[in-house]
């Protein structure tokens, strides 16, 4: 499983059990309480039998920690306190300019009406989360 940390909201992606395929799940909407969000980031681990949580780390482009990846690291750790599974970060360098880039294609290629802007951002997030699965998922040995 893998998650894009945003600040509205986090994007939610799964793998298939032979780790080939990454898919947008679904997203968890930022409430302000950490505690409950965890808590259904639990839930989802477990109802989908997750062995590892991705989680995107949002380095610069000169690959520098800043705020984003300092506050993402913190809620990490936070992550590994809580679940039975490893909690691992992985660079998310343009994940969701990618997903955002891969959406705008997609619709054209579709030639659907374009997507109001509030709609378009609340299903980037966890098509961000899967480019960030697949991206880990390329850079491990196959199973």
């Amino acid at each position: 499983m893998a998650l894009d940390l945003g600040e509205r909201r986090i994007g939610v992606a799964l793998s298939d059990r032979r780790r080939i395929l990454a898919s947008p799940l679904t997203v968890v909407l930022r409430s302000g309480d950490r505690a409950r969000e965890h808590a259904e980031i639990r839930r989802l681990v477990e109802e989908a039998g997750a062995t590892t949580v991705v989680v995107g780390l949002p380095l610069s482009l000169s690959g520098a920690a800043g705020p984003a990846a300092t506050r993402a690291l913190a809620e990490i750790e936070e992550l590994r306190e809580l679940l039975s599974v490893p909690v691992v970060a992985h660079d998310e360098r343009l994940s969701t300019v990618e997903a955002t880039r891969r959406l705008r294609d997609t619709t054209t290629a579709t030639r659907n009406s374009r997507s109001p802007v509030k709609k378009r951002r609340s299903i980037v997030d966890d098509k961000a989360a899967a480019i960030v699965l697949e991206s880990f998922l390329a850079s491990e040995p196959p199973v």
